[in-house]
């Protein structure tokens, strides 16, 4: 997030908030399951029609909307007969399966009351950051907007294991919102506002702007909604904001009853400020969208090639490796002393690595073959933490 200063006068802060809103040309708009669906499972459509016009009335006025909505397995569980949200990774999937095209439908027919056509967009953890398949994700959502229609974006619960998923949608939501250049982002939930507290209880005071971590300091930030049908919570929401603002993209957190009023730039929720500079987008992605499979323990010379040079990390400056993990799989470069220095894509699979430590690629070729001259991380795929 930005730079902490001292708040500005109210009309000023209230201005500000109103211009950023309303000069943001693409936007990501988030919804959670708690505000889409009854606490024993099944869509209510009459909230998911409020949520349509106030979005449809955006690209009316020639903005481009991405919508990341949760809901999937919480649509499913009526239908199933499941009195609660399943515990189990198959059930779950099950739900979604389900679930997933009983809410594409119900916003495909409330945007077809607009003369708008939506794209059902399924992803996981390996659409933005693995290379092939960010670069297809952002064509297709780059086509659908193009093309005048909505994108509807949801994690692929059917079949994400629990290695390569998001986790809640917030998180994907900002991710999303980095994918697509977005001038804004704006997450839907059943609170109208970050709290100092549990709302519901004497003395929490809302929060009107967060310019920096300084403002969430003694923040009681709360877990699952109320409804109990969804996975994030004031946690994750706050988590997607420090992902959303460190790549330069305001965000607005408030009540899925107030979109419209968020929308057009009325001063409800809490307004997160972006950081001032935007750092590269797919490294970004992958610092925040994955989890090491492995570590790559470094020697002193390679930490300074890859931290002070920024070199590729060559098979001669690693001195152990951990995990299991195949080419392409995210893994932490670590020093000497463990920390983790740098995540980054990895170009073998970890049975591969014990034999080529502390050899150079020259010697590695003429020993192995061609294939064998190749970085171990290519400075393109790595991210300093």
């Amino acid at each position: 997030m930005g730079t902490r200063r001292g708040p500005p006068a109210p009309t000023t802060q209230n201005g500000r908030v109103r211009e950023a809103v309303t000069q943001a040309r693409r936007i990501v708009v988030k919804i959670g399951s708690s505000s889409l669906t009854t606490a024993t499972g099944g869509l209510d459509e009459t909230r998911v029609d409020t949520l349509v016009d106030a979005l449809a009335a955006l690209a009316a006025a020639g903005r481009e909307v991405v919508l990341v909505s949760s809901g999937a397995i919480a649509a499913g569980l009526a239908p199933l007969g499941l009195p609660r949200r399943p515990r189990d990774l198959a059930t779950q999937q099950a739900a979604a399966s389900v679930g997933q095209g009983l809410l594409i439908g119900r916003y495909a027919a409330g945007f077809a009351r607009h003369r708008l056509t939506v794209g059902q967009v399924l992803l996981t953890v390996d659409d933005v950051t693995r290379r092939a398949h960010y670069r297809n994700a952002y064509r297709t959502l780059r086509k659908l907007l193009d093309l005048r229609a909505v994108p509807i974006v949801n994690e692929n619960d059917t079949v994400a294991t629990e290695e390569i998923r998001f986790g809640d949608n917030d998180r994907l939501a900002a991710l999303v919102a980095a994918l697509v250049d977005a001038d804004l982002l704006v997450l839907l939930s059943d609170v109208d506002a970050l709290w100092t507290g549990d709302p519901t209880r004497p003395g929490s005071t809302r929060i009107t702007e967060v310019r920096g971590e300084a403002d969430l300091a003694g923040v009681d930030i709360g877990g699952t909604g109320r409804a109990g049908v969804g996975t994030g919570g004031m946690v994750t929401k706050v988590e997607a904001a420090r992902i959303a603002t460190g790549f330069g993209i305001p965000v607005v957190l408030t009540a899925a009853p107030l979109a419209g009023d968020a929308l057009a730039g009325q001063p409800v929720g809490t307004f997160f400020h972006p950081a001032r500079r935007r750092p590269a987008a797919r490294l970004f992605w992958l610092a925040h969208a994955t989890a090491p499979r492995g570590r790559l323990h470094l020697d002193p010379g390679a930490v300074q090639a890859v931290v002070g040079r920024r070199k590729s990390l060559l098979p001669a400056g690693i001195t152990a490796v951990d995990g299991t993990f195949t080419a392409g799989d995210p893994v932490d470069l670590v020093d000497v002393d463990g920390a983790s220095v740098a995540r980054g894509l990895v170009n073998y699979d970890a049975v591969e690595l014990p034999g080529l430590l502390g050899r150079s690629t020259g010697e590695l070729a003429a020993a192995l073959g061609p294939a064998y001259e190749r970085e171990v991380v290519h400075r393109d795929d790595l991210v300093l933490l």
